[in-house]
């Protein structure tokens, strides 16, 4: 246990398939760890949804359990953060509570109100010079837009338009808030100031009263209240930092904070992100910077939609999904002996992971994937490598751009969840395509 002068901090990442929870110390060792499942829905076509509350009872779960583990008294821990998925939107009332399900980063509903914000900006070239790329009906500007048309009741009930981090932030403090990574989400964003940008909210018809104040990551959004620290198992009083969106998580915990260092990414989503200092933007090819954890710096960030996902979807199809387990209970070391199986270059299947359409580098929620090249000959082992391949291919295509652009991707490090195949080990398909084209 550690002792009473020892002072340890819980960070809390809701990613899209679930919480996970780290206690750390001071020198930065990871003292214990959690995970717990969010389930996303899928009410109609195109559309994918979460409970909030969810995100909430799971963080709860994991802090605990986190605590536990690392054997420590929770009157030690001395700061709380969050990091959340990005471009997932959260509407809610005054008191912090949801007026609708959340609207995942996932869901394309709002393709109609994408195309009239961009012609009401002046067409896709004018929004592009000044926005850095063309919103998609998977944007949070597009998404408030259909909840405005489409549920004018919520729209009127909502007192702010959360993002995940936001949420949680707002339920541990009561402050409704969003952090400058949030802010550059969304594209309506003051470069300067990494505030709200008024000009460019009265264009694209963006209701800046329904929007959370903004706070730097680094900044104590507020105190946990009395009965936040009761759900989470700790003191009221501590200090919660604003905290980030997960792409900005990310570059912090691969430590790639040198100026044009890159990582690569792969989570249920995945992206290649490079650290800059000043904003660049690739728009036609859906790459932009948003705002860095760091205060002072930018992120481009080129995102393949359905990473992991593509794992996930795959495993479930050839009957290794949660509910059949091969014999030892890891479906991913499963598909790890399947792709060993399969040549480099899976025999000339290709499989494009455009599993709900794409963001980088071709911004079109209509894509789908597809296996292509199959014959008589081919078995799952090939598939199983061309899916994996598919996805190193895609990010390669995204890194190619980068480079094309002028920015060298020198220094390349990587992280992700733990799906084995997916590791982000040199070895792993999914890495060596990013990583050694040029």
């Amino acid at each position: 246990m550690a002792t009473p002068t020892e002072q340890v901090y819980l960070g809390i990442d809701l990613g899209t398939g679930g919480v996970k929870a780290a206690v750390v110390a001071r020198d930065g060792s990871v003292l214990g760890t959690a995970s717990s499942p969010c389930v996303m829905r899928h009410p109609h076509s195109g559309w994918a949804e979460q409970n909030p509350e969810d995100y909430w009872t799971a963080s709860c779960e994991v802090a605990k359990d986190a605590i536990a583990q690392a054997d420590i008294d929770p009157e030690h821990v001395k700061g709380l953060a969050f990091a959340g998925q990005m471009l997932t939107l959260v509407p809610v009332d005054a008191t912090g509570r949801p007026t609708r399900p959340a609207i995942s980063w996932l869901d394309s509903r709002a393709d109609a109100e994408a195309m009239r914000i961009t012609r009401r900006m002046g067409g896709r070239a004018m929004v592009r010079s000044f926005a850095g790329a063309v919103p998609s009906g998977k944007d949070v500007i597009a998404k408030v837009s259909w909840i405005r048309s489409h549920e004018p009741d919520v729209y009127a009930h909502t007192e702010a338009f959360l993002d995940a981090t936001g949420y949680l932030v707002a339920r541990a403090t009561g402050e409704l808030l969003i952090d400058h990574s949030g802010v550059s989400g969304t594209g309506i964003i003051n470069r300067r100031t990494r505030g709200w940008s008024r000009p460019l909210a009265l264009l694209g018809g963006w209701p800046l009263r329904k929007m959370p104040s903004v706070r730097r990551s680094v900044d104590v959004a507020g105190s946990l209240r009395r009965d936040a620290a009761e759900d989470l198992g700790l003191r009221p009083g501590v200090p919660v930092v604003m905290g980030m969106g997960d792409a900005a998580a990310a570059e912090v915990g691969t430590g790639a904070l040198g100026e044009g260092d890159a990582h690569v990414y792969l989570g249920t989503s995945g992206w290649l992100g490079v650290h800059l200092s000043r904003p660049r933007h690739l728009g036609r090819s859906g790459i932009v910077s948003i705002a860095s954890a760091d205060p002072t710096s930018w992120l481009l960030i080129a995102e393949t939609q359905t990473a992991g996902a593509t794992v996930d979807w795959f495993l479930g199809a050839v009957g290794l999904g949660p509910a059949e387990p091969d014999d030892d209970g890891n479906r991913y070391d499963a598909l790890s002996r399947l792709v060993e199986r399969s040549p480099s270059g899976a025999r000339g299947v290709l499989f494009a992971p455009w599993l709900t359409g794409e963001r980088a580098p071709v911004t079109d929620t209509a894509l789908r994937g597809a296996f292509v090249g199959l014959g008589l000959d081919h078995d799952r082992s090939d598939l199983a490598r061309a899916v994996l391949e598919g996805v190193a291919i895609n990010m390669r295509w995204s890194a190619d751009e980068i480079r094309a652009a002028g920015i060298p991707l020198d220094v390349l490090r990587a992280a992700g969840e733990e799906r084995a195949p997916m590791s982000g080990s040199r070895s792993s398909p999914t890495c060596w395509a990013p990583a050694s084209s040029g």
